[in-house]
């Protein structure tokens, strides 16, 4: 019905406009019809080849990346609003920035975001990787060392590799863990062999393999004491649970909108500490040679503008929403634990993360369990997907039954008891078992 008025004149609408319209209200009482009879959705395809997405209406989706992506009902409403192209430029004036655009009121978001980050200035960018890639070519030469983890992200990798840095690890502890004593012994070590100190450290505060929490805290205090600018990873965590970046230490903050915002993807937010901003937020200087022209103040490492339409459009509509659940993040933490609880009666399961749980994304053990079964099921692996599905549950990777991962954020009380359920019922039905 939106696409008729998309065509019509804006005087009004022609007699075959004007049957159009009715020919679509029809249809459209027809389907809520069906739904009042309960006869399901019978839309099932948008166009040829792209079927309709419904995985989050008919399944508990435990996916460990899209757990915290999951958008609003008003990011719903505005990706349909605002989904062209170019939609948040309909007001774009001088000086002609993405964070200058007042309506919709994009310069006053910006300045919301570094305040709910607790830094001074913030940007959207097009996912973690691109403000990763912003920090590290403002401040990566080539042949500057950069401190990163055993566990840190490929993205860090490649922005350093982009930029011709060397990479330096500092390993996780035997329990997975990145501590600040580990990461000061290996300044240190950096310091003798390469004859200086990083030019920049990186550290998740919960890594993407275990989802285990990171001391940051005494990350940034190390910073401080051997000078070294600190990039903190918010990729899990930024939208999800609390984070201030003053109180960390640190000097820039990534994070990720389509991970943990509510957004749709490519989305990332980066922060920065008035400190850095000029440096990493530098505008344009170049000029071209025959023509003398100039490109005013945009910014040269966002290459101009960065978020137009659905991304930025649908983590502005999520923001009151986001702003508010991080204040519930011990509940999501407490559920964790519960599904646990619920999934370690099963004999030979085991949480390869740290425990008590202190996030909601988690890496499980269940090769002397469920992959018992594999290896005589005929269908081997996929036998474990398939049971899930039956009970409505999807998100883990197809066949696997040996180490993977979940993200249960979200999920309401009632969930958490069917879901750890459900994997109770599927052991018991195989055989394996089950603590009273």
């Amino acid at each position: 019905m939106r696409e008729v008025f998309r065509h019509a004149l804006p005087t009004a609408l022609s007699e075959v406009e004007e049957k159009k319209l009715k020919e679509k209200l029809d249809q459209l009482e027809k389907i809520l019809d069906e739904f009042r009879a309960k006869k399901g959705n019978r839309l099932k395809v948008i166009s040829d080849g792209l079927n309709l997405r419904t995985r989050e209406e008919e399944f508990i989706n435990i996916d460990p990346i899209q757990a915290g992506g999951k958008l609003t009902p008003e990011a719903r409403k505005a990706l349909i609003a605002y989904g062209d192209g170019y939609s948040v430029c309909d007001h774009c004036l001088k000086p002609f920035r993405l964070d200058k655009i007042k309506k919709p009121p994009l310069e006053e978001f910006h300045r919301d975001l570094a305040v709910f980050l607790g830094m001074d200035v913030a940007r959207v960018v097009p996912g973690a990787r691109r403000g990763f890639q912003a920090v590290v070519s403002s401040l990566v030469d080539k042949g500057d060392p950069v401190l990163l983890t055993s566990l840190s992200h490929y993205t860090e990798f490649l922005a350093v590799e982009e930029s011709g840095g060397v990479v330096r690890e500092v390993m996780a502890d035997e329990k997975n863990l990145v501590t600040a004593e580990k990461i000061a012994d290996r300044i240190e070590e950096i310091e003798r062999t390469d004859g200086r100190r990083p030019v920049l450290m990186i550290i998740d505060h919960f890594d993407y393999q275990f989802g285990n929490e990171h001391d940051v805290y005494g990350a940034g205090k190390v910073a401080k004491e051997y000078d070294i600018p600190f990039l903190y990873n918010g990729a899990y965590t930024v939208g999800i649970m609390p984070v201030d970046g003053k109180k960390i230490g640190a000097d820039f903050i990534v994070g990720s909108g389509h991970k943990s915002m509510a957004s749709c993807a490519p989305s990332g937010v980066l922060a920065v500490s008035e400190e850095w901003a000029d440096r990493i937020f530098r505008t344009t200087s170049i000029e071209g040679d025959l023509t003398g022209r100039r490109f005013g103040t945009k910014e040269v490492e966002l290459l101009g503008c960065t978020l137009m339409g659905a991304p930025v459009i649908t983590m502005m509509a999520s923001f009151p929403h986001v702003k508010a659940r991080v204040e519930h993040w011990g509940d999501e933490v407490r559920r964790s634990n519960r599904f646990f609880q619920l999934f370690l009666k099963i004999k030979g399961n085991r949480c390869l993360s740290e425990m008590p749980r202190k996030h909601t994304l988690s890496k499980v053990d269940t090769a002397a369990s469920f992959d018992v079964i594999a290896r005589s099921h005929k269908k081997r692996g996929y036998f474990f997907t398939r049971e899930l599905k039956k009970r409505g549950i999807t998100g883990i990777f197809e066949g696997a039954t040996r180490d993977w991962k979940l993200n249960t954020y979200g999920l309401s009380d009632r969930e958490i008891e069917y879901l750890g359920n459900a994997f109770i019922e599927i052991a018991e039905e195989y055989g394996i078992e089950v603590e009273d």
